[in-house]
């Protein structure tokens, strides 16, 4: 099982170094990169500099802010650098950011991500063997790219490309088209998972007639941990808010139809529409929080995680604890998950 961490949002870029190399001597496989406040490829080119074994994985780009030619420059780049640990993550993000905080147009996300996506791997052929750049899709056009503008090839794979998504559409797109698939908080129940974002990706997968099992599925369960029981108590405190804000939003909703929380939801819906939050967090109870996400400590945690996840995904978003005291048994965990069964390839 891939083991991830998240590098934090608000991390600046003077604490990449210290931060990438704690998680890679943690015993990660894998640090996700976020785009909020900064620049995920500048984040990246540190985090890929301070680190030698760790893969680095944009999740996610903000595709359409930028042209598919200007990301796969920095993608390139970055894949050249690392000797190939970068893994590019793309996903649409809503209409409200990307005309309103971008400044860019938006149609049909799910057709336009797909245009995306072949784009690029039409750039990096072009890329790596010197070919003509020919790619004419219902979002995108390239014809043109002299020798001057060719950075050449970087003897490497091309960079693997992820997506994420939460509704029907974006899954089958991603079974159709990505390499990898990377869920979101909301949609990361096993319950779900199975019932609703597994089939749909095979389901994208079958269409495309792909014979290698389709994406790769990693997991972000935001599970609630500490070294004892009092921290997990804690933390699940401090998680409450989070999760009242998160299933408050109608499109996140899906999971809690499939647990039978459909009422619950519309009541968060209803108290944030009233800004009534402090009315919000205590609407999540234990017991919801129990069952959206899973719980232990240190020494639990990885057997809850198999019970929950086993053969269903390739990979666990768990971030390290805060304290670094906690190192030791918090990395004797992580080694523990590297062995829960992955999803069998079909």
């Amino acid at each position: 099982m891939e083991r991830v961490a998240s590098l934090p949002a608000d991390t600046q870029l003077g604490r990449v170094a210290e931060r990438v190399r704690r998680i890679e001597a943690l015993g990660y496989d894998t640090v996700h990169v976020s785009e909020t406040v900064r620049d995920p490829f500048t984040v990246c080119a540190l985090a890929l500099e301070h680190t030698s074994r760790l893969t680095v994985r944009t999740s996610m780009v903000v595709a359409f802010a930028r042209s598919p030619m200007v990301t796969a420059y920095s993608a390139w780049e970055l894949a050249r650098f690392s000797g190939g640990r970068f893994q590019l993550g793309l996903a649409t993000q809503v209409r409200g950011n990307i005309v309103g905080r971008f400044s860019m147009p938006w149609s049909n996300p799910a057709a336009q991500l797909r245009d995306y996506l072949d784009s690029l791997r039409a750039i990096f052929g072009s890329f790596a063997t010197g070919e003509p750049l020919s790619h004419s899709g219902t979002h995108y056009t390239f014809d043109r790219l002299q020798p001057y503008f060719r950075p050449g090839p970087v003897h490497v794979p091309a960079p693997q490309l992820w997506t994420g998504g939460v509704n029907r559409r974006m899954c089958v797109l991603a079974g159709e088209c990505s390499d990898g698939f990377v869920t979101h908080p909301t949609n990361s129940h096993p319950t779900f998972l199975r019932e609703h974002i597994l089939p749909a990706l095979r389901e994208g997968a079958e269409r495309r007639g792909r014979r290698d099992g389709g994406p790769r599925v990693v997991v972000v369960p935001k599970a609630i941990t500490g070294r004892d029981d009092r921290v997990v108590a804690a933390a699940r405190e401090a998680a409450r808010s989070e999760f009242a804000f998160l299933y408050s939003t109608p499109a996140y909703r899906g999971t809690l139809a499939a647990l039978g929380l459909t009422e619950f939801g519309e009541r968060l819906t209803r108290l944030a529409r009233e800004q009534r939050w402090n009315e919000m967090t205590e609407t999540v109870s234990d017991d919801v929080l129990r069952t959206l996400v899973p719980h232990g400590t240190y020494a639990q945690l990885p057997a809850v995680l198999e019970s929950w996840y086993g053969g269903t995904c390739d990979g666990l978003s768990i971030d390290p604890p805060e304290d670094p005291a906690d190192d030791d048994e918090f990395a004797a965990l992580l080694d523990r998950i590297r062995a829960i069964p992955v999803r069998p390839v079909r």
